[in-house]
């Protein structure tokens, strides 16, 4: 399941053009659930999509690491995949922050354990990145199974911010390049949502 979140809005940028940027530079309100957003609507996976459960959330506080969990924050599967959720940025023309799909990545047991650790402190060390693979796809831009991820974890309860590797992808280009405001409402429609001006 997807869901949409929406953002805090910042100053606006200058019109570059477009009716698909204009619609998004000011109020709309999305065709699907009726709310009026301004600007971008950011979109989450609620479990990676491996999940073979019902999508309820747990409490942090109760941690499994020898069988399937599944909170906010942490996913367990098996008692030997280890998943964190954390958000990749692309940057869309025109609009002056950028989009978030909030997802989950892979990571390790030794960095998942360092996670857990430093997760209400945020000190991790001198590590700034560690690799993951993405665990959500992600409609027009997943290519491949998975993609493979730098994971840059951050202080006071942030998400980790994801990069995606490889630079040939169609995910990797879109968050190095960034996309059109017309690319965005396209994946917004994909997943049943899209703004219409009033």
């Amino acid at each position: 399941m997807i869901r949409f979140f929406r953002r805090k809005a910042k100053g606006a940028p200058p019109e570059t053009g477009g009716i698909s940027l204009r619609l998004l530079q000011r109020d709309w309100r999305c065709t699907c659930c009726g709310e009026t957003h301004r600007g971008l609507m950011d979109l989450a996976a609620m479990a990676p999509d491996p999940w073979p459960e019902e999508r309820t959330y747990e409490p942090n506080a109760a941690l499994r690491l020898d069988s399937n969990f599944l909170s906010e924050d942490f996913c367990v599967l098996e008692g030997g995949h280890f998943m964190i959720r954390a958000v990749l940025e692309i940057p869309v023309h025109g609009i002056a922050q950028p989009w978030g799909f909030g997802c989950w990545t892979s990571l390790f047991r030794a960095n998942f354990d360092k996670y857990l650790a430093g997760f209400d402190s945020g000190d991790y060390g001198d590590e700034v990145l560690w690799p993951g693979w993405l665990c959500n796809r992600l409609t027009g831009y997943s290519e491949e199974e998975s993609e493979a991820l730098e994971v840059h974890p951050r202080p006071d309860r942030q998400r980790p911010l994801l990069i995606v590797r490889s630079e040939d992808s169609l995910l990797g280009r879109a968050q190095r390049n960034g996309v059109t405001a017309d690319a965005m409402l396209e994946l917004f429609s994909a997943y049943g949502h899209g703004p219409t001006a009033h």
